[in-house]
């Protein structure tokens, strides 16, 4: 035993951090295959072997912090796999460890509810439920690690394949079918294109590691192909506006821990891949490069704020919302390109900690909030928003956890989602300074879409937890609701705690993001400038304080409570609300999902493709019916459909069914060549 710890002791410096984490990767590799020993033992993988994964993803959560606090030079290694020319390369940078924390953190939160959240019945045995998530975590993993396209692209096949197939558990059923198509589909046109983008970064030569790709020479031309390409693929995976229509089929037909895996860690892969090609293998960036992601970002977070608000289904909200989220990302990164290439290192640096940091803080925050509504979809089988309704009596302690989520999402302080959102605030704010007077006329117009978007997700999350939580239940059977068991609360426990801390202690993700932007910018911002409080760019620019802030309503709360208990002299009773002189409420006075949306349908109606269906004057059960739709759906991918089915149909005709048919093209060929070749 004392061996056993003094050999993870020795492996966990910083000098062995690779090797460790490769020992961890492999953890999780042989966890996988173990089920299938007792491949319906639901207490075999939800009671042994998720617990153990979540103790894995502890571990490479604190291995990369490690990493990043100490700062240690690039490892590298080769592994003994692959092909006889083509091992395996992995590396780890400051990059790639921050990556790894976020995945290591919240994959420890999403383990651990697992372990209380899968049921026996539950679409697949729990030995393929407990084969396919390791088998994901573990393919994150090494795209992370990744230092070589090979390897790179063998990981991101796994990732995808590994998250089909959770994705389509309830295979029996026909919309999970067809979601899990559509994601697969994809997954891989995403993946055509990163593959592409690994051909051009070649520079013509045969070399397939990322330090081959870092040393060649590309033209402006070559450079920017790379660089759309790397945007249409990971932007394809990250869920980026025209190539979301995946995102929010597939998360709703997922189960609750795969989708806060998916959207929480899987789409953080697509971030991690495009800062990795935009300021590691590529080594210039232009304005133009910047503009354009900026302007795609802002675009996609205000298309996904609006289509959550008009949602009638809670996690298809979440969904758009993870599509916001993603934006807000994009446009961070864009903002950075633009004042990498306008040579303004410190707002460059700026701007990607503010990426960097809403990454994170989007892993943890959007993880807690599907892991919410899985505990409320166990507890009343509803998914739907018009069926739901009062369950912070029944289930308080989702409700006090999923609280913490909600507001972190609309950032409000003291939580984490403020912290990054100000940041990406004040590098808007340093954009007057850049060179081009083209791009200062039309920023100002993103930073008005980014408040827009910021105040829609805020009128968003007002809607989703008000209509869950709080007001009377809209069904009488949401009477029998129960609150998560003790495993769930520990998960949604774990993330919540992470939203408050690196809420209230920005100090410790600026600490973590600054070696990221050392390596990749040569610039980090301030950590802070006191223990209280932290200004990235300078102290007469702007600062935030966390704690400060919560103590501000820690202090208001205190001193009311205790002016209430020295007015009142303990004479406060408990009483009903005023109701408008109207005592008779019922759950249908209150407001429905529709109802919040419908001032969204109307100021942004062009976004929508509407079908109503409204009731005759002599219905005696009137119902109003309606339907929104995407139209990206009907302007771009219907019409491609269609287009490959008629050409499927046509080249159907060729298979006749009859040999001679079969000789006569062979002889056709055959005479087609010799006439080229003569």
């Amino acid at each position: 035993m004392s061996y056993v710890l003094g050999w993870m002791t020795a492996t966990t410096r910083p000098e062995h951090a690779l090797q460790f984490l490769v020992v961890l990767i492999a953890a999780w590799v042989v966890l996988a295959p173990v089920g299938l020993l007792r491949p319906h033992s639901l207490h075999l993988v939800a009671h042994i072997l998720f617990p153990l994964g979540a103790i894995v993803s502890a571990a490479v959560a604190m291995q990369a912090g490690i990493d990043l606090i100490a700062g240690p030079t690039p490892q590298t290694m080769i592994l003994p796999l692959g092909l006889p020319d083509l091992p395996f390369h992995l590396r780890l940078d400051p990059l790639s460890a921050f990556f790894l924390l976020l995945l290591g953190a919240a994959g420890a939160g999403i383990s651990i509810f697992s372990a209380g959240y899968f049921r026996v019945g539950e679409g697949s045995a729990p030995a393929l439920h407990g084969l396919q998530y390791h088998v994901f975590l573990a393919s994150m993993a090494v795209v992370i690690l990744a230092d070589d396209a090979y390897l790179f692209m063998v990981a991101w096949e796994t990732m995808a394949l590994s998250s089909y197939f959770l994705v389509t558990s309830q295979h029996r059923i026909p919309e999970i079918r067809r979601a899990g198509f559509l994601y697969l589909l994809m997954a891989h046109v995403g993946a055509l294109c990163i593959l592409l983008t690994f051909g051009v970064l070649q520079g013509g030569s045969w070399q397939f590691t990322f330090a081959a790709m870092r040393g060649a020479s590309l033209t402006p031309f070559w450079a920017t192909t790379a660089f759309t390409l790397a945007l249409l693929g990971f932007g394809a995976k990250a869920g980026l506006v025209p190539l979301h229509v995946w995102l929010p089929e597939a998360h709703p037909a997922a189960p609750s821990p795969v989708s806060a895996m998916m959207s929480g860690l899987m789409l953080k892969t697509a971030i991690y891949g495009m800062l990795r090609t935009s300021f590691d293998l590529l080594h210039v960036q232009f304005w133009q490069w910047g503009a354009a992601m900026l302007a795609l970002g802002l675009f996609s977070a205000l298309f996904g704020a609006i289509f959550a608000a008009v949602q009638t289904d809670m996690k298809r909200l979440l969904a758009y919302s993870s599509i916001e989220n993603i934006g807000l990302i994009f446009a961070a990164i864009g903002l950075s390109i633009l004042f990498a290439a306008s040579h303004m290192p410190l707002f460059a640096a700026l701007a990607l900690t503010a990426a960097l940091l809403h990454a994170l803080n989007h892993a943890l925050f959007k993880s807690l909030l599907f892991l919410a509504t899985g505990s409320v979809l166990h507890a009343t089988q509803q998914r739907s928003l018009g069926k739901l309704g009062g369950l912070i009596r029944r289930m308080p302690w989702v409700a006090v956890l999923a609280l913490v989520g909600t507001l972190a999402i609309a950032g409000l302080p003291p939580l984490n989602g403020f912290v990054s959102e100000w940041l990406l605030l004040q590098s808007f704010l340093f954009t007057p300074q850049l060179p081009h007077a083209f791009v200062n006329m039309l920023v100002p117009l993103g930073a008005a879409a980014l408040a827009l978007t910021v105040a829609l997700a805020a009128y968003v999350m007002v809607k989703f937890y008000g209509i869950i939580f709080l007001g009377q239940p809209r069904e009488a059977n949401l009477s029998h609701a129960h609150d998560a068991n003790k495993l769930e609360r520990l998960g949604l426990g774990w993330l919540a705690a992470g939203c408050i801390l690196l809420g209230v202690l920005p100090q410790l993700a600026l600490r973590v993001a600054g070696p990221v932007t050392g390596q990749l910018l040569g610039k980090t911002v301030a950590p802070a400038v006191s223990l209280w409080r932290i200004a990235p760019v300078a102290p007469e620019q702007a600062s935030y304080s966390g704690l400060i802030f919560l103590a501000g309503i820690v202090g208001v709360f205190g001193i009311t409570f205790v002016l209430v208990r020295l007015i009142a002299h303990g004479r406060t009773r408990r009483t009903a609300p005023w109701d408008c002189g109207y005592p008779w409420q019922t759950a249908r006075m209150q407001d429905t999902a529709e109802g919040f949306g419908q001032p969204i349908r109307h100021m942004f109606g062009a976004f929508f493709r509407m079908e109503r269906d409204l009731p005759a004057p002599d219905d005696v059960a009137p119902r109003y019916r309606i339907h929104v739709e995407d139209r990206f759906w009907r302007t771009i991918y219907q019409p491609v459909a269609r287009s490959v089915q008629r050409i499927a149909d046509g080249i159907s005709i060729l298979q006749g069914g009859r040999l001679s048919v079969y000789l006569l093209y062979s002889f056709i060929t055959l005479l087609v060549l010799l006439v080229f070749v003569l």
